[in-house]
């Protein structure tokens, strides 16, 4: 099982906007690291396979073209079996369909206001060329009890920007707190 209650199964789906657009394969086996194979598909040039390695298990992949260059963008969600269970995205840019390159992702401890009752359980989904992120917030005064009325979430929504040295990067541009019923 994942950290998100979802049963670890093998990831093999191809996803295109158009005709292209990109092959994912990961066996999922391990909760600590697993070997993803991505086959960029109908790219103009010839751009071969690659590989690398992730922490945690692959549970979603979506195309979506998220730096709004008119090409498709992979995104897939990953997450870990730790002790808080985070989840992290992996993001790959087509570049005018003639070669790929990474979509940086920040940690979220790495944000002063954004981490504040961070504890796990994350989701995440593409809208409308944009990244969502929401996740429970839990209260860091261990002696208040918790709200029985709703759960407290708060939805972080990324965009896509220029990041250092040609690459890109995911950027949060707004946060609000909802009571999920």
């Amino acid at each position: 099982m994942t950290a998100q209650g979802v049963p670890a199964r093998r990831i093999d789906t191809t996803i295109k906007i158009g005709k292209a657009g990109y092959r994912l394969v990961c066996s999922n086996k391990n909760p600590e690291k697993n070997q993803v194979n991505i086959t960029p598909v109908g790219f103009d040039k010839e751009v071969r396979d690659f590989g690398f390695e992730v922490k945690g298990r692959i549970t979603k992949a979506e195309v979506d073209d998220i730096n709004q260059d008119g090409f498709p963008d992979l995104v897939f969600y990953l997450y870990t079996n730790d002790s808080i269970p985070k989840g992290n995205v992996i993001g790959i840019s087509s570049d005018k369909n003639e070669s790929c390159s990474p979509i940086i992702f920040p940690d979220i401890y790495d944000d002063p206001k954004l981490r504040v009752g961070y504890k796990g359980k994350d989701e995440f989904f593409l809208m409308e060329g944009y990244l969502v992120r929401r996740f429970p917030v839990y209260n860091t005064d261990s002696t208040k009890t918790p709200a029985t009325t709703g759960t407290l979430m708060r939805q972080v929504t990324y965009r896509v920007v220029p990041g250092d040295r040609g690459t890109s990067k995911f950027m949060a541009m707004k946060s609000y707190e909802f009571t999920k019923q």
